[in-house]
């Protein structure tokens, strides 16, 4: 993202409305929202470069989301992965989690998106996106953009603590902003196999990955070497990576904290941004009010 807005015209958003199908706490969602909000602009989105909102605050978004519901087979929503996944991992259904990918059709498309950086896990819903958009033009005329994928090799899936993708549904994450003593309980309980310090050790498991992230290419192969040479525990490792941790996230930590002592300017950032995602929204929902008929003045 904050390479994007350095060279693109970049729309970001916090997706509360999203986060909606999971969480029914008023209070915790405020929070989280705002918490969000910060974590970003505390890692670099720069308002003056980008277009940075709360989702909910351009409304225009849930009335595409009803425009496109209508041109969207129910036979589409049924085959997403991703809705299966969390009804298998326990989360309760719920017609928002069922219909989450025209919600993020929305999103996009009510901008004019060309270019959507995903992670992997994302890429079948932004194929749904462009399957929606092609129906939609082929019933209403030539009036959505259809988006293409941008999927970073490298930062595809973040793994979590247990090796799956890390996701705070599955309680598997690093909190980079939390107290230092929380940060370091979770770095050591990075889930590893049962190889002893005088034995090789696997490069494909979550402590390798999560620390790849931090490294360049040579970095990355005096690890492998670690891992592959007997001689060093997996505690070992989970300390250096800790140390490596807070070494780089040290300068947003300290931007973070200002935000929590300054939450107006936080506040008037996101109306700026509200602001201007709404006049873009506008400009690409009036076309599609009137080849709908919605617009019945015209």
């Amino acid at each position: 993202m904050i390479r994007y807005q350095e060279k693109n015209d970049l729309f970001c958003f916090i997706v509360n409305y999203h986060a909606m199908t999971t969480i029914q706490d008023g209070d915790l969602l405020k929070e989280n929202t705002l918490n969000a909000t910060m974590d970003f602009l505390s890692l670099g989105m720069d308002p003056e470069k980008s277009t940075f909102w709360i989702q909910s605050d351009v409304h225009q978004v849930a009335e595409l989301t009803w425009i496109l519901s209508v041109v969207t087979s129910v036979g589409l929503m049924e085959r997403g992965t991703s809705y299966k996944d969390k009804l298998a991992k326990g989360v309760s259904p719920n017609m928002g989690l069922f219909s989450y990918p025209i919600l993020m059709a929305a999103d996009i498309l009510l901008y004019g998106g060309e270019i959507v950086p995903v992670g992997k896990d994302q890429k079948q819903h932004l194929e749904m996106t462009r399957d929606i958009a092609i129906r939609f033009n082929n019933t209403f005329g030539d009036i959505l953009v259809i988006p293409e994928p941008d999927i970073e090799k490298d930062t595809q899936l973040v793994p979590g603590l247990d090796g799956q993708k890390m996701s705070k549904s599955y309680k598997n994450t690093i909190p980079i902003f939390g107290k230092e003593t929380v940060i370091k309980k979770k770095v050591m309980s990075i889930v590893t196999d049962s190889s002893g310090v005088n034995e090789a050790k696997n490069t494909n498991c979550a402590l390798f990955n999560i620390y790849s992230l931090f490294l360049d290419e040579n970095e990355k192969r005096v690890l492998t070497d670690k891992f592959e040479t007997p001689g060093t525990g997996y505690g070992d490792i989970k300390k250096d990576l800790f140390s490596t941790m807070m070494d780089f996230f040290q300068p947003f930590r300290e931007k973070r904290e200002y935000y929590e002592q300054h939450k107006d300017d936080v506040f008037d950032t996101m109306k700026h941004g509200a602001e201007k995602a709404t006049e873009v929204a506008e400009t690409f929902l009036i076309p599609v009010r009137n080849a709908t008929g919605l617009n019945y003045r015209v």
